[in-house]
């Protein structure tokens, strides 16, 4: 990058210093990313532990084993060290977790860093989108937040596979920064401004993963996987119009890009917690011997809460809440959804 390319960065600092907070699988795939590609780059890892091992091995050996990190990646525990230096911060921690953490994070910081958001969920306890949390518990101003999203399995990222995702804000500026900060050869970004509507639109795709997994695992068919991913998608178009989205989000990246990839990608959680439930395994012992957070199985009762405050119509998303939560016969459930009073495609109410 040339000094001419730096000195064009407003919101984020002439010389950015991302920090990455998360030391999961994301997160250690955005930072050694950013890392690659030249920007000073700090992964904050929670774990004390955790950060040791990946300083020693230079390698995330409990969430991305077998793949090196960048010899210029700095990991740390200490919080406080993380944040001296920074100018951004990329918030990649499951949701459920956020809030607290930026409340933490803002308390050492003397005004708000720019904050990316690459967290895909909604907040059970209020049903927030991430924007909102980061709103509500670090900075009110619309203008500190972008968010990061679109098909992108963290192992293929830290590999240099190709890959293509979407940057947003209210903040045009931020938004353009954002798109320059990560784009490379093999990582295309590109921009929009919905940023609610990219939300609701990676936190949904998980809950459909799941239901397409379930069909999977019940040895279903090719047509039902291909008939729920697309009435997955006019679900979260639904909802997301509702909740002020622009439709043409669902479309993109990070609409039915990102839902084909976690309802149909071998390495989707998500679509690993539907598949054994399908072969008959017990919800708490799947997500135990995952080890890692699926977020759609919070995230399916999170959208189900919606549906009713929003007044709106999911029926893929309550299936999969009453056999996560009510423990529903999966037959039983199947042959609900098909036996749904019939209805034009063309209806989005």
């Amino acid at each position: 990058m040339t000094s001419e390319s730096r000195d064009t960065f407003v919101r984020i600092g002439p010389d950015p210093a991302p920090v990455v907070l998360g030391g999961g699988s994301w997160g250690t795939a955005l930072a050694g990313h950013l890392a690659s590609a030249g920007w000073p780059t700090t992964l904050w890892v929670r774990d004390p532990i955790l950060a040791q091992d990946i300083c020693r091995t230079r390698e995330n050996r409990v969430y991305m084993p077998g793949i090196p990190l960048p010899a210029s990646l700095s990991v740390t525990h200490d919080l406080h060290a993380a944040l001296e230096a920074g100018t951004l911060l990329v918030l990649a921690i499951p949701c459920q977790s956020c809030r607290e953490v930026l409340t933490t994070v803002r308390k050492h910081l003397s005004a708000p860093l720019p904050v990316i958001g690459t967290t895909k969920g909604i907040e059970q306890e209020n049903l927030s989108l991430v924007s909102e949390i980061v709103a509500e518990s670090y900075s009110p101003s619309s203008g500190d937040y972008a968010i990061l999203s679109g098909p992108s399995f963290a192992r293929e990222v830290l590999k240099r596979a190709p890959t293509a995702v979407v940057a947003a804000s209210a903040d045009h500026v931020l938004a353009s920064e954002v798109q320059r900060l990560f784009n490379t050869r093999w990582f295309k970004v590109y921009t929009r401004r919905d940023v609610h509507g990219i939300e609701v639109a990676g936190a949904l795709k998980n809950v459909f993963a799941i239901a397409t997994g379930i069909a999977d695992g019940m040895g279903l068919g090719d047509n039902a996987r291909a008939a729920l991913i697309t009435r997955g998608l006019a679900e979260m178009t639904r909802i997301g119009l509702r909740m002020g989205a622009e439709p043409l989000t669902f479309s993109g990246l990070a609409g039915v890009g990102d839902l084909l990839l976690t309802a149909m990608g071998d390495k989707s959680r998500n679509r690993t917690v539907g598949l054994r439930l399908g072969q008959g395994g017990e919800l708490k012992t799947i997500l135990t011997e995952l080890g890692q957070v699926a977020e759609g199985v919070t995230t399916t009762e999170s959208a189900f809460e919606l549906s009713i405050r929003y007044g709106v119509e999911l029926p893929i998303t309550r299936a999969v809440y009453r056999i996560l939560y009510e423990k529903a016969d999966l037959k039983e459930t199947l042959a609900e959804l098909m036996s749904r009073p019939l209805r034009s495609e063309e209806d989005l109410s």
